[in-house]
């Protein structure tokens, strides 16, 4: 019978890669579950709602990971856990596979097969296992309510005896899943929303919720997305035009969230510090990029600054400041993940390696680092399974493709944001 085995998250991490809900249902398809004592209490999953899905509870991380053939995590974990998993066990989560990649590294020396979630290749049957899609759309929302928390002023026109007070300008700087949940999150609230973005695809997603789209809409401009769906690197003549554009755009606007990224670099400058300087005093930026250095000039990862009245909140994990919903869709991505990784007659582990799903986010196996990316940044040569290198997104849900032919394109949910990842 196959065992999954589910560690306590650092102090920084509130979400869980496991709930009651997708506990249950692991064990009803024939695993048992073990889940260490509290892992679950930061997203108020006590250890009797586990027990009650049918779940171990463990002392310790060494005892719940000991004889597991899968471990659940959602970011990765100290080596300590990797060392006490027996060899050829799957240890599965967001592995950050874009940075320490000497610490990825000592992780795989260990034997363990890793699997990054943020790799999951971009097609139809992996939408159910996309953790990017599902933690950006909750920090595109959050962005927006904790923007309209610290405004200091209302965010719909109101329509009063006393006279009229006037809607709130939103502006949000890329249109992936984050920024359409951002777009989406501030029209409800009554906000004149506009949106920026390199990829020509969006314009009409921006429209269809409501907001007005802002760019160069020049010829580069139209060729500006890759088969995949990611933005392509622009042209510093058209980094220009476009920044110029927005420069001007930016001083009447109110709050502004940015979410841009290309994945294993540092996050663009969208915003200077003259266009911040420029902003009224009271303005508001949130930057979801701030755990790569940030979209905006001034921003401080983890921190709030304050400019010239202007306060860049670089906060970081915004999707777990939500944890039990984070948690939650997070636990299905990988719950959709697993199931077909064992074989329902057997109860065992069955991993399918030449699976196009398993090849895009397995990193290691065997001892070594067998994804070509993350190889070639150790300055080596992968090995083992032939593994492309993975179309990832950033965790705001832009990024860039990596030059390898895409796979079929999957169509955007426009009933959950309107938009790609």
């Amino acid at each position: 019978m196959i065992a999954i085995g589910v560690p306590a998250e650092g102090q920084d991490e509130p979400r869980i890669g496991l709930t009651p809900e997708t506990a249950k249902k692991l064990v009803k398809a024939g695993a048992t579950v073990t889940v260490r004592s509290g892992a679950g209490m930061r997203s108020h999953f006590s250890d009797q709602d586990y027990s009650a899905a049918g779940a171990k509870i463990a002392k310790s991380d060494a005892e719940t990971v000991g004889d597991a053939d899968i471990v659940l995590t959602v970011r990765r974990p100290d080596p300590t856990i990797a060392k006490a998993m027996k060899k050829g066990a799957a240890l599965i989560g967001m592995l950050d596979p874009f940075s320490d990649a000497e610490g990825l590294d000592a992780l795989a020396k260990t034997g363990v097969a890793l699997f990054a979630m943020e790799l999951m290749p971009r097609i139809s049957r992996a939408q159910v296992m996309d953790v990017l899609s599902s933690q950006s759309n909750l920090a595109g929302y959050k962005a927006v309510v904790d923007a309209a928390a610290a405004f200091e002023r209302a965010l719909p026109m109101m329509m009063t005896a006393a006279g009229t007070v006037p809607a709130a300008r939103v502006f949000v700087m890329g249109v992936g899943v984050a920024g359409l949940q951002a777009i989406a999150t501030a029209r409800r609230l009554g906000a004149i929303v506009t949106a920026t973005d390199v990829r020509p695809a969006v314009k009409e997603q921006v429209a269809s919720l409501g907001a007005k789209f802002i760019a160069v809409e020049d010829e580069e401009f139209k060729q500006a997305e890759t088969s995949g769906g990611y933005a392509k690197e622009m042209s510093d003549a058209y980094k220009k035009k476009q920044a110029e554009l927005v420069a001007e755009h930016v001083k009447n606007q109110d709050i502004i969230i940015t979410t841009a990224l290309i994945p294993g670099r540092p996050a663009p400058k969208l915003l200077s510090k003259a266009m911040i300087e420029s902003m009224r005093p009271g303005s508001i930026i949130v930057d979801l990029a701030a755990e790569r250095g940030g979209n905006a000039e001034l921003t401080r990862p983890g921190e709030i600054v304050e400019h010239n009245g202007v306060r860049i909140f670089g906060k970081l994990n915004l999707a777990g400041t939500v944890p039990v919903n984070a948690s939650s869709l997070y636990a299905r991505n990988l719950q959709a993940f697993i199931e077909p990784l064992i074989d329902k007659e057997k109860k065992t582990l069955a991993i399918n390696f030449d699976d196009e799903l398993v090849k895009g986010t397995l990193i290691a196996k065997d001892g070594a680092i067998v994804n070509a990316m993350i190889a070639e940044r150790l300055g080596g040569k992968s090995g083992g399974v032939a593994a492309a290198p993975a179309k990832a997104a950033n965790g705001n849900g832009n990024g860039k493709a990596n030059g390898k032919k895409a796979a079929p394109k999957r169509q955007p949910k426009r009933s959950k944001t309107g938009g790609t990842t």
